[in-house]
């Protein structure tokens, strides 16, 4: 049997981006992605940055986000967005979200974004888009979705453990 997820990629910001990546790495699931330079987050704005914690990710040449954000939508398979904004009367206002939606769709990268969501949907959905996926995880930074973080882990390791099905077994 083909694995489904071989690694999630993500950008580090605060909120989802590093609830995905904390997610993968507790599955033990491959993390990669571009930051920006120097490792810049909200929280993290001077160098080493978030790459004190995430050295798997890399560097872009740019310090703008959307530099990196465009990187790791055109270096994925399929990019998977979390955010509140799925719901009724629900906004982040997130021009980083925005952009991502945007991007995907001009690179032409199949992207689905889930609020609360079913886990077994979306497992579903990335079957339909193939196997052996780089999965790219985006969503609002913290300050822009109080509990991004935590929604994301959820969904992340949901995502994983129900994809898990997909492995390969070890022979008794």
């Amino acid at each position: 049997m083909t694995t489904l997820i071989t690694a999630i990629r993500s950008g580090g910001q605060t909120g989802v981006d590093r609830g995905a990546l904390d997610a993968a790495r507790a599955a033990g699931v491959p993390i990669e992605g571009w930051c920006p330079a120097e490792g810049w987050a909200e929280d993290r704005p001077e160098a080493p940055g978030l790459l004190a914690d995430y050295p798997e990710l890399r560097e872009t040449p740019s310090p703008e986000p959307a530099q990196r954000t465009e990187w790791n939508v055109r270096d994925s398979d399929v990019t998977l967005i979390i955010s509140p904004d799925t719901e009724p009367g629900s906004s982040t206002g997130s021009p980083g979200t925005a952009l991502t939606k945007d991007l995907a769709s001009s690179l032409s990268r199949p992207v689905r974004t889930v609020g609360k969501g079913d886990i077994e949907d979306i497992v579903e959905w990335l079957r339909n888009q193939g196997t052996e996926l780089t999965v790219n995880i985006a969503g609002p930074r913290e300050s822009e979705w109080p509990g991004a973080y935590e929604a994301s882990y959820r969904i992340v390791s949901g995502l994983l453990r129900l994809s898990a099905g997909d492995q390969p077994s070890t022979p008794a």
